[in-house]
C-alpha cells in the first residue's frame, strides 16, 4: 500500500503539481495526504469486525495485497487446468451430477448455468441492507484469495457495494449447507446482467443499472460459479445485522430496567457488588455494575423503602441481561471468525499446490450459534414485559394501569397485552432450526444445518425485543410522572428528557399506537448517542 501511494503521489507530480507555484507547495502535500487517506479508508481491512461493519462504510475497494492475493490465486488455477485433471465443480457437474466430467470449451457456459439454475429464492426480499453486507462479506470471502477467481470479478461486486447497485435476493431457499446457494445466486445475478437490483430507490433489470453505470455483463470462467455460490454470507450477513442490533438492545435494556425499577420504587441492593463478586459471570457483573450507575443520584432511591424483597424481574437483572451479554460476547466469537473465513468449495491451496473438497460452507456453527442468540436476546423481552405488568398493576402507589383516572381511561392496559403477544411470538421464533435437517441433491447432501433459517428469525425476534423496550421504556416514562416532584438519576432524567421530545404524558386515553411507535424509533439511536445529544 505505502508503494502504491508513493507510485500515487509520483504520477500526479509529474502530470499536474510540477506545474505550481513554490507558494502552493502546502496545498500539494495537503491534496495527496487526503487523497491517501480516502483510498485506505475504502478498503476493507484484513480482518472484519462487529465494529467495523457497524460503522457502515460506504465505498469498497480493494487492497493492493488483497488484489495480489486473488490475482496469484487464480494463476495458479489456469495453470492446474492445462493439466487436465478432474476438480469438482471446476469441470464436472454440481451436488450429486459431481461425477460428470464437463468439456474445456464448456466451463465458462457451466459456471454461467450453475448462477442462473440456482437463483430459485422465494418469500420477502432481503432488505436492503443485509444485501449489503451480503455484498461486503462475499468481497471479503473471496479476497482472502484461496477461491480461484479473477480480479476484476471480486472488482465488481465491490463496485456494486460502492455504486448501490443492490441485487434483488430472497429470504427462502438456503439450507444453510452447500452454503446459501439460492440467495447468493441471486446476488451474483447481476455480475451477468441478469436478474433484479435495487439502485436509487428504483427496482430495475440489473442490465439497466449496469447500463447507467457505464458497466458491461462480465462471463465467468472456471471455478468463479461455484466460488460465487458457495459460501455462508446469507447466513453472516443476518446475524452480523442482529449482533449489531443486539449489542444496542442490550445497553437499552439497562437502562430502561433501571427507569422501571424507579419508577416502580424498586431496591438498588441487588446491584451491589459483594452478591455478583461471589458469583462472577462477566455478564452479570457488568450489568450489575451498569444498573447501579445509573441509579446514582436517584432521589426516588433515596427514600425508605416498604418491601423487603422486589420481584425477580427487577431483583434479577444482572443474572438474566449478564447472561445475554455473554451469550452475545460468543456468537460474536464465533461470527467473527466466520466472515474472515474461506468457506466456499472446493478450495484452491496454492500455497499447498493443492485443490481440496471439503465442507466450509456447511452452516453448522451459525446455525447453533443464531438459535442461541435469539433464545438469549428473547430473554430481554420475556423479563421486560414483565416489568411493564408491574408498572400497570396498581401496585407501591401507582394507579391501575397508570390511568390516572382509571375506568374512564384505560391507560397502559392493552400496551402490555400488545408486549405479552409480541413476547409469545418469539417464543415461537425461538423453536431452534439447527435440530432440523432434510436430504438434498439426490442424497448427496445428506446432512443441512438450516441455518439460514435461524438467521432470518434471528432478525424478527431482535425487531420484536426492540418493541417490547419500547413499550416498556414508554411505560416506565408514564409511571415516573406519578413520583413527581421526585427525580430519578441525572443520567436517566437525560433519557426521559430525550424520550419526551416525541411523546408525552397520557393524561387520557389517546390513541397509544403512536407513542409507540415513537419509543420504537427512539431506540434506533444507541445510549450513548441519546445521551451525548
Amino acid at each position: 500500500m505505502c508503494l502504491f501511494i508513493r507510485q500515487l503521489y509520483t504520477v500526479i507530480h509529474i502530470v499536474f503539481f510540477r506545474f505550481l507555484t513554490p507558494q502552493k507547495q502546502l496545498l500539494k502535500l495537503a491534496f495527496i495526504v487526503t487523497f491517501a487517506l480516502t483510498i485506505i479508508i475504502m478498503q476493507l481491512p484484513e480482518h472484519l469486525s462487529i465494529a467495523y461493519l457497524y460503522k457502515g462504510q460506504q465505498k469498497l475497494s480493494l487492497s493492493a495485497e488483497a488484489t495480489q492475493r486473488i490475482a496469484h490465486n487464480r494463476a495458479y488455477l489456469d495453470n492446474i487446468l492445462k493439466q487436465g485433471n478432474t476438480y469438482y465443480g471446476i469441470n464436472t457437474g454440481f451436488g450429486s451430477l459431481c461425477n460428470v466430467r464437463i468439456k474445456d470449451n464448456e466451463l465458462s457456459q457451466l459456471q454461467e448455468n450453475l448462477v442462473c439454475s440456482h437463483a430459485c429464492g422465494m418469500g420477502d426480499e432481503v432488505p436492503e441492507e443485509i444485501v449489503r453486507l451480503m455484498l461486503l462479506l462475499k468481497v471479503h470471502g473471496l479476497s482472502q484469495g484461496y477461491s480461484g477467481v479473477r480480479t476484476e470479478v471480486v472488482q465488481r461486486l465491490a463496485d456494486f457495494y460502492t455504486l448501490g447497485i443492490h441485487p434483488v435476493v430472497f429470504e427462502q431457499g438456503s439450507l444453510g449447507a452447500s452454503g446459501d446457494l439460492a440467495p447468493l445466486a441471486h446476488l451474483c445475478l447481476p455480475i451477468l446482467g441478469k436478474g433484479m437490483v435495487y439502485y436509487k430507490g428504483e427496482k430495475m433489470p440489473a442490465a439497466r443499472a449496469l447500463e447507467i453505470n457505464g458497466l458491461q455483463p462480465m462471463s465467468l470462467a472456471a471455478k468463479e460459479g461455484l466460488a460465487l455460490l458457495n459460501g455462508t454470507q446469507f447466513m453472516s450477513s443476518y446475524i452480523s445485522w442482529s449482533l449489531m442490533a443486539a449489542n444496542r438492545l442490550q445497553e437499552w435494556a439497562d437502562v430502561i430496567g433501571a427507569l422501571s425499577a424507579d419508577a416502580f420504587v424498586a431496591k438498588d441492593e441487588p446491584f451491589k457488588h459483594p452478591i455478583h463478586r461471589v458469583r462472577p459471570h462477566k455478564g452479570q457483573i457488568a450489568t450489575a455494575q451498569r444498573i447501579l450507575k445509573l441509579l446514582s443520584g436517584s432521589e426516588i432511591q433515596q427514600q425508605p423503602k416498604e418491601q423487603v424483597q422486589d420481584p425477580y424481574s427487577f431483583r434479577c437483572m444482572p443474572q438474566v441481561h449478564g447472561a445475554t451479554k455473554d451469550v452475545v460476547d460468543t456468537v460474536t466469537n464465533v461470527l467473527e471468525t466466520e466472515i474472515n473465513a474461506v468457506t466456499d468449495n472446493p478450495i484452491v491451496f496454492h500455497d499447498e499446490d493443492a485443490i481440496m473438497s471439503g465442507g466450509n460452507f456447511h452452516g453448522q456453527p451459525l446455525a447453533l450459534h443464531a438459535d442461541f442468540l435469539a433464545i438469549a436476546m428473547a430473554e430481554l423481552a420475556n423479563i421486560s414485559e414483565r416489568r411493564t405488568y408491574l408498572l400497570v398493576s396498581g401496585q407501591r402507589g401507582l394507579p391501575p394501569f397508570l390511568a390516572p383516572e382509571a375506568g374512564l381511561n384505560s391507560g397502559f392496559m392493552i400496551a402490555q397485552y400488545t408486549a405479552a403477544s409480541i413476547v409469545s411470538q418469539n417464543k415461537q421464533f425461538c423453536t431452534p432450526s439447527s435440530v432440523d435437517s432434510i436430504v438434498s441433491s439426490n442424497g448427496q447432501e445428506d446432512h443441512v444445518s438450516m441455518g439460514a433459517n435461524a438467521a432470518v428469525k434471528l432478525r424478527k425476534v431482535l425487531q420484536n425485543v426492540q418493541r417490547v423496550l419500547g413499550i416498556e421504556i414508554l411505560t416506565a416514562a408514564q409511571a415516573l410522572e406519578f413520583r413527581r416532584p421526585k427525580k430519578t438519576s441525572p443520567e436517566l432524567e437525560k433519557i426521559f428528557a430525550e424520550l419526551r421530545k416525541t411523546t408525552s404524558f397520557m393524561a387520557s386515553d389517546t390513541v397509544l399506537h403512536d407513542g409507540l411507535i415513537a419509543a420504537e424509533n427512539f431506540l434506533n439511536s444507541s445510549v450513548e448517542e441519546v445521551l451525548n445529544r
